[in-house]
Order: structure tokens, then C-alpha cells, then sequence
């Protein structure tokens, strides 16, 4: 499996933003990831919505499996990595508070 692991920037679409929240729009292209143990939010909650894809969540050791529908919560300082393992794109929308970018 190829490893790839995307910046905010590649992949991530801000949506828009208020005072005390952010919506973005993520895609990973088959086998790509992002974040890791050293990936952290250190003042936000991110609610992360699965709308198309599959993949797989690391967050704080523990391994959850995302599919259309899925909704995960990574809370404020959790170590989390997103990786696609499906055969197609993992399409996501996630909504951190406060704003994360």
C-alpha cells in the first residue's frame, strides 16, 4: 500500500469559518494518509463525517473503520492519522471548534 501523507493544504478544503467553528471538506486518494502519533489538535474537537470511501482512523491508539455515514470524534490533543484503504477516494467533512486553520 502506498503511503502518502498530505498537509491541510493538498486534499482539504475550508468551507467556512466563524468565531467559534470551521467546516472543511477532505479527500485521500487510494492509500493515502494524513496526520500520525505526533498529529494533534491542541485546542479543538473535530467531528469528522465520512461521506464517501473507505478508510481507516488511528486516534489515540485505537483503530476505527470508516465507511458513508460514519461519524467520529477526535476531541481536543488526541493523536489521530485518517488513512483511505478502499479502492476509491475516502471523501470526508469535518467540523472543528474552535477553528483549526
Amino acid at each position: 500500500m502506498k503511503r502518502h501523507t498530505i498537509q491541510p493544504a493538498e486534499g482539504f478544503n475550508v468551507l467556512t469559518t466563524s468565531a467559534r467553528s470551521q467546516m472543511a471538506t477532505m479527500v485521500l486518494a487510494v492509500g493515502e494518509s494524513t496526520g500520525g502519533p505526533d498529529n494533534r489538535h491542541p485546542d479543538q474537537d473535530q467531528w469528522l463525517y465520512i461521506l464517501s470511501g473507505e478508510g481507516r482512523a488511528v486516534v489515540e491508539g485505537q483503530t476505527v473503520d470508516l465507511a458513508p455515514g460514519v461519524l467520529l470524534l477526535i476531541e481536543t490533543g488526541e493523536a489521530h492519522e485518517i488513512r483511505c484503504t478502499g479502492g476509491a477516494p475516502l471523501e470526508t467533512f469535518s467540523i472543528y471548534a474552535p477553528p483549526a486553520y
